[in-house]
């Protein structure tokens, strides 16, 4: 065909041509595959293996296959990331019926954070899955921890639009309250609220702090706090203010307890 014929089959009506997007995911048989091994594996099974497959479909993906640009999971991730907020938000406030909202803010943020999301991938090989353009994986979009956290929570949202909410707390019951009931992300809090939440994870009882000491003139005033158990000391401190003699207890009373867990 001659230069000027292909020109003119790319213009119609004084408008260049473009062609049509495709509004069903392009997906090879091998990775169709991949994905049925992976519901097995995971015991997750989809009705819609479409829509799982969008939740991990990179926007590179979709436009290299000339996709329609809704195809990716973009708006899978905006929706998956408020689904996740709420599960884990309704685990830590029965779980830890004495946590203050901030304590509860805190290791929530810890949770749902990028290395968190990237983890949680890891350990299930999201990123073996992935549906990249050929640049993005070129360049080690399959590693990127950016990526694996969208996908995590594009497949929390694929799960509750599939499934609903029930099924979403299944799996999370499977994959990630486990690794907060072994407090792996009680390192993002303070003293008091380590504290508190090794106690209540270990079904331990009732702290209580007590100011046993106040010295020094009111400039330079010197507290000091003890904090109990069930009644029994675990732990003193000292501080320039009472928070600060608090915490400083704290430290000594978690200390203590991660050492008798030690030798039993």
């Amino acid at each position: 065909m001659a230069k000027s014929q292909k020109n003119a089959n790319k213009i119609r009506n004084g408008k260049r041509f473009k062609p049509k997007q495709s509004k069903r995911l392009v997906v090879s048989e091998e990775m169709k595959q991949r994905f049925s091994s992976f519901q097995k594996e995971i015991d997750v099974f989809f009705e819609n293996e479409m829509l799982l497959m969008q939740a991990f479909t990179h926007s590179s993906y979709v436009n290299e296959h000339r996709l329609h640009p809704q195809m990716d999971n973009e708006r899978l991730e905006f929706l998956g990331d408020a689904v996740l907020e709420l599960t884990i938000s309704q685990y830590l406030y029965k779980k830890y019926p004495s946590m203050s909202e901030g304590e509860l803010t805190k290791l929530r943020a810890a949770i749902v954070c990028e290395p968190s999301l990237v983890q949680f991938a890891n350990d299930l090989n999201f990123g073996e899955l992935v549906l990249l353009g050929k640049g993005e994986e070129l360049t080690g979009g399959r590693e990127r921890p950016a990526l694996l956290a969208d996908v995590f929570e594009s497949f929390i949202c694929a799960l509750y639009l599939d499934r609903g909410i029930d099924e979403v707390y299944v799996f999370l019951e499977k994959y990630v309250y486990p690794k907060i009931n072994t407090g792996a992300f009680s390192h993002v809090m303070d003293y008091k609220s380590q504290l508190q939440e090794y106690i209540q994870r270990k079904n331990l009882g009732a702290i209580d702090y007590v100011i046993i000491e106040e010295k020094g003139p009111a400039h330079n005033r010197e507290f000091a706090s003890e904090v109990t158990l069930n009644g029994v000391s675990l732990g003193e401190g000292s501080g320039r203010s009472k928070k600060e003699a608090e915490q400083h207890a704290a430290d000594k009373a978690l200390q203590r307890l991660k050492q008798e867990a030690k030798k039993q």
